[in-house]
């Protein structure tokens, strides 16, 4: 009896700590995204400085290409082996693929409509992986999550109309919205793929490989903007707005999400797409002092509040 007693004991103890370190791995997933919230914000501002110096698609093939060299760089001084990349390359091909469908349909869908209408398109991206993740990966967002979720998204459109309802009832569906709803759900797509692909390599190898399958697309897209691009002639801030772009919000920001969709649903990975709006107004102040209305503020809160009942939603 006393054997079995202490079996029992010790068998019911494993699952708090197996609790604790899922707990521990999920808080790990929701700072990786919280940086990156905050890095892939600030390209927003960084972009518009050199929005009329350089082809899109010219542009983010130069990034995508910088970005493989600085992980593979870092892959070497780490000591990760680059072959896995290339095993069965056609899933980072796909994952890469994802992403470049989604940086050609935003820049395309900017031709034809505003940055509010496509910012707008993509607080749907959220709710969209909610889906994919169940139909590819078999995650489950309880109802906890998804009224989180919806929150989120309410939160996030009342910053990107800037508390304007009369803005917000203008807003129609075009080409442009239409256009950007399929990069929008290429991206909602990417953390589940990843998961169900990729959990085999370090997310390191996964964003080394990623990088390079959006590198093939854009590449292929953009290549007569690219032979076109007259990149001597360029001033030192774009190539200083390319740098960041590469390295920190595609190296950086695809590792991050890699990273994050490891240990998190694809939902929660997808809902800090709902903080970068508010970040964009924050560095407007920081940067150049605008002071958001107090409305404004209400939208950012709202944010704040459904990303704390996703943490609230680990332990439920």
């Amino acid at each position: 009896m006393p054997t079995g007693r202490s079996t029992s004991t010790t068998q019911a103890a494993q699952p708090p700590n197996e609790s604790g370190a899922a707990l521990f791995q999920s808080r790990q997933g929701h700072l990786a995204m919280l940086a990156f919230s905050a890095l892939v914000s600030l390209s927003f501002s960084f972009g518009h400085i050199i929005a009329k110096d350089i082809a899109p698609a010219a542009l983010n093939t130069v990034r995508f290409a910088l970005a493989a060299l600085v992980l593979f760089g870092l892959a070497r001084i780490l000591h990760v082996p680059v072959r896995p990349v290339f095993n069965r390359f056609w899933r980072f091909g796909l994952i890469g693929g994802l992403m470049a469908v989604y940086f050609i349909t935003m820049f395309e869908a900017l031709r034809m409509t505003t940055a509010v209408s496509t910012a707008a398109v993509f607080t749907l991206t959220p709710l969209m992986a909610a889906g994919c993740g169940r139909l590819i990966a078999g995650q489950r967002s309880g109802r906890w999550t998804l009224i989180a979720l919806t929150i989120g998204a309410v939160g996030a459109v009342w910053v990107i109309f800037r508390a304007d309802i009369g803005a917000l009832m203008r807003f129609e569906l075009g080409r442009g919205e239409a256009l950007f709803a399929i990069g929008a759900l290429g991206h909602a797509l990417v953390p589940a793929v990843s998961r169900k692909l990729a959990s085999d390599v370090k997310p390191l190898q996964t964003s080394l490989g990623s990088v390079l399958g959006a590198l093939i697309v854009t590449g292929i897209y953009g290549f007569g903007d690219l032979i076109k691009t007259d990149f001597v002639a360029m001033r030192p801030a774009v190539w200083m707005v390319v740098a960041y772009l590469a390295i920190v919000t595609t190296a950086g920001t695809f590792f991050l999400v890699q990273y994050a969709a490891q240990r998190l649903p694809a939902s929660k990975v997808m809902a800090y797409t709902y903080l970068v709006p508010s970040w964009v107004v924050l560095w407007d102040f920081v940067f150049y002092g605008t002071t958001p209305p107090a409305l404004l503020l209400a939208g950012i809160a709202t944010t704040l509040l459904a990303l704390t009942m996703l943490l609230r939603g680990e332990a439920v």
